[in-house]
């Protein structure tokens, strides 16, 4: 892990909004259709909101109907990370940024080809940088 992984809690709540510590540092979820990234379909990568590392790429995402933003890869495999989640009655799998641990949503079994994965992932938890030139 990158050094942002090692700064504390304080540090934190001082660099996020409340809303972004809350989903990210907390584990928490923002409300389906409300993200910003939901129905985003400008080209370049997005970002992890805590430390700026590269997560995915617009051209993963896809429109999942569930109201959250939705990628079928991650832009390098080695960009996030997984860990199993039991919370709220649930057996689901967390995708989390491998730089710094930020939760960023979860990953499922019911997208489509070629991966046929579906990560699901908070826009609090994410930035956004265009591509350059093309």
């Amino acid at each position: 892990m990158s050094d942002a992984s090692r700064h504390d809690d304080a540090y934190w709540r001082e660099h996020l909004t409340p809303e972004q510590y809350r989903v990210t540092r907390q584990k928490g979820t923002e409300p389906p259709f409300t993200g910003r990234f939901n129905a985003f379909k400008e080209d370049g990568v997005f970002k992890c909101v805590c430390c700026g590392g590269t997560l995915f790429d617009s051209g993963q995402k896809y429109d999942s109907g569930s109201g959250w933003p939705s990628f079928w890869a991650p832009a390098d495999d080695a960009a996030v990370a997984t860990e199993t989640d039991t919370s709220f009655g649930m057996r689901r799998t967390e995708v989390l940024c491998r730089d710094c641990g930020a939760h960023l949503g979860h990953v499922f079994e019911d997208g489509p080809e070629p991966t046929g994965l579906r990560y699901c992932i908070n826009s609090v938890a994410l930035t956004f940088e265009a591509r350059r030139g093309g």
